[in-house]
């Protein structure tokens, strides 16, 4: 490992949508570190183990593990395979709590030439960015069971199965906002719900298409329909993922 003094440094904090013990073990997998930077990427997750990164259109870079931290810090130098940027460089990425239990990302790679290192400030925004929704993608795998879930909460008129389907469902302070709902934590939602049925009898909700998903928020288009089965109405839900997997948010759009 080189000793040259590395003067210029990128930095970069992303929040990512999963609790940091998730987040590292893109770190320690290599199947996990592969589905990041690409087929034929590899780490060793041990100080002096191999670090190994595949780019697209055949650019690898090497390196090695400097200082491993569980669930909190990795360093690694990073050397383009062709020798390039001269003398190498390090990254160290280091992982704190951030609100309501998401991880804030803090990336410093330092460079002992400028140009290496503003070469490299568009990739590593596009970098987090791809990481950020593969891990959010992780969490988030059984997030159209989860939306589905939502829409038959809502279809339930017994109150005691509404609030055993909800309570695993949703974060105690979930917030449920449209045109007609203006609502904050599980408390003020259960009322909120034993009224839609109260004026609303044998209304159903339910998912209409795919889910779509981004960095933890997900979109889903909605049907509703009264007891005689006649469509009342249309829409689409944003749903706002937590790092443990349940919903945080939730905001519907009525097409008309």
């Amino acid at each position: 490992m080189t000793t040259t003094a590395r003067s210029y440094e990128l930095e970069r904090q992303v929040v990512i949508q999963a609790e940091p013990a998730t987040v590292f073990r893109y770190f320690t997998d290599t199947p996990r570190w592969a589905s990041w930077w690409g087929t034929g990427s590899t780490i060793e997750p041990k100080v002096g183990g191999r670090v190994v990164i595949c780019h697209p259109g055949g650019i690898a870079v090497v390196g090695e593990v400097l200082e491993i931290a569980p669930d909190a810090a990795l360093t690694f130098t990073y050397s383009m395979a062709n020798g390039k940027p001269p003398q190498g460089s390090v990254v160290t990425i280091r992982l704190d709590e951030a609100e309501d239990g998401a991880t804030r990302l803090h990336l410093t790679h330092a460079f002992v030439e400028e140009s290496s290192r503003d070469e490299h400030v568009q990739g590593w925004r596009y970098q987090l960015a791809v990481f950020g929704n593969l891990v959010a993608n992780e969490v988030m795998r059984d997030a159209a069971t989860a939306v589905d879930g939502w829409f038959a909460a809502w279809s339930q008129p017994d109150a005691s199965l509404r609030e055993a389907a909800l309570t695993p469902l949703v974060s105690p302070g979930v917030c449920f906002r449209d045109r007609f709902s203006l609502i904050e934590g599980i408390e003020d939602l259960k009322p909120h719900l034993a009224a839609v049925h109260r004026f609303m009898p044998g209304m159903r909700l339910a998912r209409d298409g795919e889910i779509r998903h981004c960095q933890g928020l997900v979109l889903a288009d909605w049907v509703a329909h009264s007891v005689d089965g006649q469509e009342r109405g249309r829409g689409t839900n944003l749903f706002a993922f937590g790092p443990d997997g349940r919903l945080l948010a939730i905001t519907g759009f009525w097409n008309s």
